[in-house]
């Protein structure tokens, strides 16, 4: 069975990219993280959604879309430094956990989660507050 499905589908899938831009827009850890975002998050909040639904192994959303994700590439226009990187993996650890209670599915995943994440820094520095 898929992580997709292990996860609980379309819906766990919605609530989990939900609760992650929530804690986005209000974790102080998550603020240079944020600001990089821009106001309306509603356009992040659904690709990340058809980004996860395939990479989970649930219906290939985001490809059928925009094609080939290359997350680095796309973000790239963002200056990611290993500040913003942490402030979406702490946004992105606490809406997984409060998303799902499979410790195998979240032992399977996070790792690869993390990854991502610091693949996905292209700076060195913060910019500027």
């Amino acid at each position: 069975m898929s992580p997709y499905n292990l996860l609980g589908g379309e819906a766990v899938i919605h609530a989990l990219t939900s609760r992650f831009y929530e804690l986005m827009d209000g974790l102080p850890e998550a603020a240079a993280c944020r600001a990089i975002h821009p106001a309306d998050l509603g356009p992040a909040r659904q690709k990340l959604f058809e980004y996860l639904s395939g990479w989970l192994g649930g219906p290939p959303l985001f490809t059928d879309k925009y094609g080939p994700p290359m997350l680095r590439r796309r973000h790239f226009p963002a200056k990611i430094s290993a500040v913003e990187a942490e402030g979406w993996l702490i946004c992105f650890r606490q809406a997984w956990a409060e998303t799902t209670s499979d410790p195998a599915l979240t032992a399977q995943i996070m790792p690869r989660v993390e990854a991502l994440g610091q693949h996905m820094i292209n700076t060195e520095q913060a910019p500027p507050a």
